[in-house]
């Protein structure tokens, strides 16, 4: 059982790397998560010994809601409203979170059964959409997966400049697939 004290420390020093981490990607160093925190490097890594522990455990929340959103756009009986708002909430990620694209769309081991979970979705939801007739005629997941891309590699633009071309090109995207 941990003391109080240290499960508010612990609660801060997770608080303040979803929020570093969020903002400028998942490079901050360790004495910046500490200093945000309002705790010293050594309370730190007394919790988190590794960055790739504390990376671990700021994510996986995240990760677990991104796979919840995805269930939800399965269930949606509307095609294109599920298909349009997994590319909408994902230019979202990609302005107000860099650190969960990173995680997933990065390289290493974590987060693999996820991303795997979140492609076979994305295949369903397309495939939807083109049984539904609301795809352009030949537009196929990985066209769906492309248009991501070109929005993910967005995300390390200025915050001043990035919400406006992001949310520009993901409905250049919409456009683009759309019958």
């Amino acid at each position: 059982m941990q003391r109080a004290d240290a499960r508010f420390n612990r609660d801060r020093v997770v608080a303040a790397a979803r929020e570093a981490f969020a903002s400028a990607g998942l490079e901050v160093p360790m004495r910046e998560v500490a200093r945000r925190a309002g705790v010293g490097v050594a309370t730190l890594y007394r919790h988190f010994p590794t960055r790739t522990e504390l990376v671990a455990t700021v994510l996986a929340e995240r990760v677990d809601d991104c796979g919840v959103r995805m269930r939800r756009a399965l269930d949606d009986p509307d095609p294109w409203r599920a298909l349009s708002g997994v590319v909408r909430e994902f230019a979202e990620r990609q302005i107000h979170d860099r650190a969960l694209n990173e995680a997933l769309l990065g390289p290493g081991e974590a987060f693999q059964r996820e991303r795997r979970e979140h492609a076979q979705a994305l295949n369903v939801l397309v495939g939807r959409a083109r049984a539904a007739g609301v795809l352009r005629d030949g537009v196929g997941a990985d066209d769906v997966r492309a248009g991501l891309l070109a929005i993910a590699s967005l995300r390390r633009l200025p915050a001043t400049t990035g919400a406006r071309v992001i949310g520009r090109v993901a409905d250049l995207v919409l456009a683009g697939i759309s019958a």
